[in-house]
């Protein structure tokens, strides 16, 4: 009952930029909270970037001060600004819906194809 599909991604020089949108279908209305993950080969698939449906939002470590996160509940999209990008972010990125509880984001596993980012020169 939860349909994603990410948009946005490509291959981009250290330091550039991409803003990845996420399409949003859901007939969970409890599932309120939105989020970024990215997983890279041989890496755990991990948290980059949520949102509250209030729009409190939290980053990882690695990526605050450059990744944005934002909502557009008229169109149900979910946008990933991704600024100063280097090969670390280098990844398939995936948006999610989940809860807001205590603090955290709580993912419900529901997940889209994802959209690949290469930062490479």
């Amino acid at each position: 009952q939860v349909q994603l599909v990410e948009s946005g991604g490509g291959l981009v020089q250290p330091g550039g930029s991409l803003r990845l949108s996420c399409a949003v279908s859901s007939s969970i209305f409890s599932f309120n909270a939105r989020a970024w993950y990215r997983q890279a080969p041989g890496k755990e698939r991990e948290l980059v970037a949520f949102i509250s449906s209030g729009g409190t939002t939290n980053y990882a470590d690695s990526v605050k001060g450059r990744f944005t996160i934002s909502r557009d509940g008229a169109k149900n999209t979910v946008y990933l600004q991704m600024n100063s990008l280097n090969p670390g972010d280098t990844a398939n990125y995936y948006c999610n819906v989940g809860v807001y509880s205590s603090g955290r984001y709580v993912s419900r596993n529901y997940w889209g194809q994802g959209t690949q980012v290469t930062v490479s020169s």
